[in-house]
């Protein structure tokens, strides 16, 4: 029987969601084997002089346990 377990990230990048994602797959992975399943929960984006300077996602990790 398998088990997963679910932990929750903030990551952000300079470039776009798609890459912030990538970012909290990425950082995860550094302490985290067996990564499964990424679930973006929330999306933000932060602004500067009407522009946007951040994008952040609220991300879910699944990942099984050995």
């Amino acid at each position: 029987m398998s088990i997963v377990k679910v932990i929750e990230v903030i990551a952000e990048s300079t470039t776009s969601w798609d890459d912030a994602a990538g970012n909290a797959v990425k950082e995860a992975a550094k302490s985290i084997r067996n990564i499964r399943s990424l679930y973006i929960q929330d999306m933000q984006a932060i602004v500067e002089n009407d522009k946007i300077v951040k994008y952040r996602v609220n991300a879910k990790v699944s990942f099984l346990i050995e």
